[in-house]
């Protein structure tokens, strides 16, 4: 696992030594001339810059250059001179507070295969309102620093090679409506607290999540919300049904979620794309779900659903696509099987248990399953636990005469019982 090189020397440092040798090569008056310049430092570095914020997004920048261990692109080889907002990747505007000042609002270093790390210096980009280095190489952790960027609206740290638990410094950004870590190595739990933000956006697929979908899932504020391609397990909580107003794409394909599909989904009334393929979902598809007038994508293959498919599903009168199956269905409406031929649906039923349909599943293999109906009502989301073992039962009374003293066969012998070496 790579990890954080230790923090590099100062921007300043790096003049001081570089200009030190030239120094103490030249002649006396030389020297007391470059001694005079680093002692008027603090003042004469901000006749440079047209305000201090941007001498900070200097120091910045120049840090971050010395974090970068390849740039086949040489994109940090325009990182040069004092005005940084000639820098490639780097935009400046008006500050918010202040229309009079120029500040970095912006980094966008998309698909330049840049290899490095994010220095803590970066929290000196204050003004920062997007954040963008998807498709590089980037690794270690998201710096604490990050907590400064109070107007930060944009975070994409997407297809690098970041790692460790969520990153929780996320989670102090109150601007914060576009989030996108896919394509990481980020690992453990969701932390709650993510769907207490106000975001629009949020993409966490193809990292190393585990556990369960936090209770609170339904007071987030997303529109669009991927999952997929992780390791979470256990319930899609009841609280869904809350996020109708605002969700109109769930992605949770590619996971161990385990439950049964609860009713509530079907108050999600903006929904565009549903895509649960690929788990272990249990039970019937809601009747609910028929609901969704706006529902175009509908893919719930490769679970473990049974009974029969709802009608009204494939009455809906914006779905294009109804994919269910490697299922244990036993049965379809009408409504999905004769459809005219100029319909813009496209239905998927193979590798269910439907009677007289092609390309079903063994009699045996459903047979087997259906054995074995689910109740929703008193379904868990993990199984239960292994019942207790009984009380071991009570030694027989002990009688005040030794019987192996008494037994001539066990004299001179060791005793051996379950737990005796």
């Amino acid at each position: 696992m790579l990890s954080s090189p230790s923090s590099p020397p100062s921007v300043l440092q790096l003049w001081i030594r570089d200009h030190q040798r030239t120094a103490l090569m030249a002649p006396k008056h030389t020297f007391l001339l470059f001694c005079s310049f680093i002692s008027c430092w603090s003042i004469s570095s901000a006749w440079f810059f047209l305000n201090p914020r941007l001498l900070n997004a200097y120091i910045a920048l120049q840090v971050w250059k010395l974090s970068i261990h390849s740039d086949p692109n040489n994109v940090t080889g325009t990182w040069v001179g004092y005005d940084v907002c000639r820098y490639t990747g780097v935009f400046c505007s008006k500050a918010l507070d202040d229309n009079s000042t120029t500040v970095v609002a912006g980094i966008d270093l998309n698909h330049f295969d840049i290899c490095g790390y994010l220095p803590e210096k970066l929290g000196l980009l204050s003004d920062l309102a997007l954040f963008h280095i998807n498709s590089n190489r980037f690794y270690g952790f998201v710096p604490i620093s990050f907590t400064n960027l109070r107007l930060l609206y944009e975070l994409d740290l997407s297809n690098n090679r970041f790692y460790g638990y969520f990153p929780s410094v996320v989670l102090c950004l109150p601007s914060l409506k576009f989030l996108d870590i896919r394509f990481n190595a980020f690992e453990g739990r969701i932390p709650p607290a993510l769907f207490e933000m106000n975001l629009d956006v949020l993409f966490i697929n193809d990292n190393n999540f585990e556990w369960t979908i936090p209770e609170n899932f339904g007071n987030s504020t997303v529109s669009v919300v991927v999952f997929a391609n992780n390791n979470i397990r256990g319930c899609l909580p009841k609280s869904i049904g809350r996020m109708g107003s605002s969700l109109s794409e769930l992605l949770l394909l590619n996971n161990s979620l385990t439950s049964c599909i609860p009713e509530e989904i079907g108050n999600l009334t903006e929904l565009v794309v549903l895509d649960i393929g690929f788990n272990e979902f249990v039970g019937p598809l809601p009747e609910s779900l028929g609901r969704l007038k706006k529902l175009e994508q509908l893919n719930v293959a490769h679970n473990k659903l049974s009974g029969e498919i709802p009608a009204p599903i494939c009455q809906l009168p914006a779905l294009q696509n109804f994919t269910y199956s490697y299922n244990f269905f036993v049965r379809e409406p009408p409504a999905c099987l004769n459809l005219p031929k100029q319909a813009a649906l496209i239905v998927s039923d193979a590798q269910n248990c439907i009677l007289d349909r092609p390309e079903q599943r063994p009699k045996e293999e459903c047979l087997s399953f259906l054995r074995q109906p689910v109740d929703c009502a008193n379904f868990s989301c993990f199984p239960p636990p292994p019942p207790a073992l009984p009380p071991p039962p009570r030694p027989p009374p002990q009688s005040s005469f030794s019987t192996i003293g008494m037994d001539p066969n066990l004299r001179g012998h060791r005793i051996r019982g379950p737990h005796w070496p």
